[in-house]
This record gives C-alpha cells, sequence and structure tokens, in this order.
C-alpha cells in the first residue's frame, strides 16, 4: 500500500474507535439519565449536546474517578449544580464510560481525527 493509502485508513480506524467511545458514552448518560429527562418525556437525542462535550474530554482521562468528575462538570456547566445534583450520582455512567474509555484506548493510538 502507497504511504497516502495507509494514512487514509488509519484515519478512517481512529474515527470508527471515536464514534464507538461516543455511542458508547452516549448509551452511559442515557441509562443513567443523571436528571431525569426521559422520566418527563423528553427525546432520546435530548443528552445530545452534553455528550459531544464529555467525550472528548474523557477520551484522555485517567481514571474513573477523573470520568465521573468530567461528567458531572460538563452536566454543572449546561444545567446548573442544583439540577446536575451531586458528583456521586454520576458514579455508574462514569464506570460504564471509564469502560469504553480502555477499550477505546486498547484499539489502537491514532486520535488524530477528533
Amino acid at each position: 500500500m502507497q504511504p497516502d493509502s495507509d494514512q487514509a485508513i488509519s484515519k478512517l480506524r481512529g474515527r470508527a474507535r471515536y464514534k464507538a467511545l461516543a455511542k458508547a458514552v452516549g448509551q452511559a448518560i442515557n441509562q443513567a439519565d443523571p436528571i431525569g429527562l426521559f422520566a418527563v418525556g423528553c427525546p432520546d437525542d435530548e443528552y445530545s449536546l452534553e455528550i459531544g462535550t464529555i467525550v472528548p474530554r474523557v477520551s484522555n482521562a485517567s481514571s474513573p474517578d477523573e470520568v465521573r468528575r468530567m461528567v458531572h462538570e460538563e452536566f454543572v456547566r449546561w444545567f446548573g449544580p442544583g439540577t446536575a445534583g451531586p458528583e456521586e450520582a454520576y458514579e455508574v455512567p462514569a464506570l460504564q464510560i471509564w469502560e469504553a474509555v480502555t477499550s477505546y484506548r486498547q484499539t489502537g493510538s491514532d486520535d488524530s481525527c477528533q
């Protein structure tokens, strides 16, 4: 293969990995429904903006505790501290996201497409 082809393939793989991470983060957040939006009938994509700001941050996290802190910070930023609630409420999705982050890292190292 030519070098340009190798770079293109690597970039596509990086994008696919990043999309898989984003999907896993979305599933964890949606399943947890941390502020109860689905319970009041909000649409399935209600957390998509928050997920979009969470994924780039957690991809560089160094621990499940850091993921929990980052996710909580984003919810505080988007909804305020009263609505976001305590950081401890984000433990379950943070553990699920950490699992996805470690998988993301194990599948390759080309993060140039973020």
